[in-house]
């Protein structure tokens, strides 16, 4: 009877240890880094989406017409949409064409498939990552230009969520100043490695500070955010062999993620930030309304 309950007790023992094991090796999907890997949304191919343990992540947050689910995460007060915008449609059911070279406009909508390659057919296979990029138009989806706070621009973006106007992204860089653990070398300036993704980035390896500081050095560091901005470049792009500036080769793919506010400047531009591989903060500019940038919606 003794010899009986001992195997009992062992049996159960080991079976106990293999269960905590198997709890641990799934809690413990990251990296040296303290990332972990988000498996729900990031479109069909999933396990891709890397986030630092510290970001304040909500999985598959929203869901756009097209039936695309997207990860968010919160920074300060503020909930942005932790992917790119891909959908095809806006929320009313109204379609979004696909544009093309010869589709250059500000102001009729168009979308573009984002690439290395010089056709929307070529880079299809990017878009379940990377998004569509977008032109002027059709983020605003006829809606007035806003400097609110928040814009009240509802927009491409599905419902419940804004287009965020330059007050909401300069409101996200402002508190980041606050936060040590996202400044590059403790430079409230150097704020774009917070914000870039840790994969996709072309490598940049300037050994100056600054350059230590940009998004292509080590981006295994990048992302303390975990707002994971990918470049996805723009549209219109070089894409000529001998680039007379290597952001522009290649419609900026690899080196440039820009995404739209929802404020115009003027009948021909709209305020759009913007991070490159090589920069180590984070630029706005007026851009024409006919180019085409990557889209990052905000909570209502």
């Amino acid at each position: 009877m003794k010899k009986t309950l001992f195997i009992f007790t062992t049996i159960l023992f080991f079976a106990l240890a293999l269960t905590s094991c198997k709890k641990d090796e799934a809690n413990n999907n990251g990296n040296s880094n303290g990332n972990t890997e988000n498996h729900g949304g990031g479109g069909s191919e999933g396990g891709w989406h890397v986030y630092p343990s510290t970001a304040h992540v909500l999985p598959n947050a929203v869901t756009d017409i097209d039936g695309n689910s997207y990860d968010a995460v919160q920074i300060g007060n503020q909930v942005w949409m932790a992917e790119n915008l891909r959908t095809t449609r806006f929320a009313d059911g109204t379609a979004i064409p696909m544009g093309s070279n010869s589709s250059y406009s500000g102001t009729e909508s168009y979308r573009y498939a984002p690439g290395s390659n010089q056709s929307n057919e070529e880079n299809m296979v990017n878009v379940s990552r990377y998004g569509y990029l977008y032109n002027w138009p059709a983020v605003m989806h006829g809606a007035n230009s806003s400097y609110a706070n928040p814009s009240g621009v509802q927009g491409i973006c599905p419902t419940g969520w804004h287009v965020p106007s330059e007050t909401e992204w300069k409101g996200l860089l402002n508190y980041m100043k606050t936060q040590p653990s996202y400044m590059a070398n403790s430079n409230a300036d150097h704020l774009a490695k917070a914000l870039a993704a840790t994969w996709g980035w072309i490598s940049s390896d300037e050994s100056d500070a600054t350059g230590t500081d940009v998004p292509g050095n080590n981006p295994s560091t990048n992302n303390a955010t975990g707002f994971s901005a990918l470049p996805a470049g723009f549209f219109p792009g070089s894409f000529t062999s001998s680039p007379s500036s290597i952001t522009y080769y290649n419609g900026g793919f690899g080196f440039q993620a820009c995404f739209w506010s929802a404020t115009q400047t003027n009948s021909e531009g709209a305020i759009m930030f913007d991070l490159r591989y090589d920069h180590a903060n984070v630029r706005w500019d007026e851009s024409g309304r006919g180019n085409a940038c990557s889209v990052r919606c905000v909570r209502d």
